[in-house]
Order: C-alpha cells, then sequence, then structure tokens
C-alpha cells in the first residue's frame, strides 16, 4: 500500500497526465514493471521450494518483503493511469482543492485495500497446515504464481 502513495502523488500534481502523455518514458515505465514480473515468474520457476516443504527454509525479512512489494507496487504504470481515470469521477468538494481531495480519495483507497489484504492474510494462514498437507498443492501453486506473473507482465506491455 506505500507504493499507492507515490501513485497518489503522481495524480494530486499531474505528474501522471505527463508520465501517460510521454510515450517514451510510458513505454520505459511499462518494460521495466513487464520486466519485473518476468524476473518474479523466472525466480519462481527455478525455486526448489515448494508449499508443502516440511523442512526449514530461509525466510525473507520484514525489509525485504516490503522493498519488494514496494518496487512491484511503484514500478506499475497502471495504477497511475487507474487512479487518474478513477478518482476524478470522485472529487467531492467545490472548495477543498484538488490535491487534497486526491489525497484523500488515495488513502482511502489505501486503508480499504489494507483491510481487504489484512482479511485476506488472516483467513490464507488458518488454511496453511491444510494446504501444506497435500502434496500436489505445491506444484500447482508455483505453477499459479508463475502463470499470473507473466500473465501481468503480458497485460502491462499490450495495453495501453
Amino acid at each position: 500500500m506505500s507504493g499507492c502513495v507515490i501513485h497518489t502523488t503522481l495524480v494530486a500534481f499531474g505528474l501522471s497526465t505527463f508520465i501517460k502523455s510521454n510515450t517514451e518514458l510510458l513505454f520505459v515505465l511499462k518494460l521495466l514493471g513487464a520486466g519485473y514480473m518476468l524476473y518474479l515468474a523466472y525466480s519462481v520457476f527455478k525455486s526448489t521450494d515448494l508449499i508443502n516443504t516440511n523442512r526449514q527454509t530461509e525466510s525473507k525479512s520484514v525489509d525485504a518483503l516490503f522493498k519488494q512489494g514496494f518496487i512491484m507496487n511503484v514500478i506499475n504504470p497502471k495504477v497511475s493511469i487507474f487512479f487518474m481515470a478513477f478518482f476524478p469521477a470522485f472529487l467531492f468538494s467545490e472548495t477543498l482543492s484538488l490535491v487534497l481531495q486526491f489525497y484523500t480519495l488515495g488513502f482511502l483507497f489505501m486503508t480499504t485495500s489494507f483491510v481487504i489484504f489484512s482479511v485476506l492474510v488472516f483467513f490464507s494462514s488458518s488454511l496453511a497446515s491444510l494446504l501444506k498437507s497435500n502434496n500436489r498443492f505445491g506444484v500447482v501453486l508455483k505453477w499459479a504464481q508463475i502463470t499470473v506473473f507473466l500473465g501481468i507482465a503480458i497485460l502491462i506491455l499490450i495495453t495501453n
């Protein structure tokens, strides 16, 4: 969600309009975003870890996980474009500055997303032991992750 602060700022100050109108810059951002998704797909493909392994695996630090999520969000230009297309429909005041309204909408979006993602994490963690006991689930999950990352990379590249 912290990456959304960057996108909200870009929209609030009109920089996303500049990015969208600058086709070369948008293309570079799309390549970076798609490249990162392809890197993640490759990392999952090369990984020998499956969810159903019983051995101890090295876990990433909170800082490493935060950095990975932040980078994934920030280099995805679709978030700014989505905010730019979505937020103007919900501007709510004739007297408040547009910047303040965009930040308000951005933080409402982040709060709602945080609540939804927290609920998903809570329920998914309660299912972890059940899923770990299924030998085929790890393989299915690995290929599902690869497919999702590849799909996101393709969508980033083919959409305007």
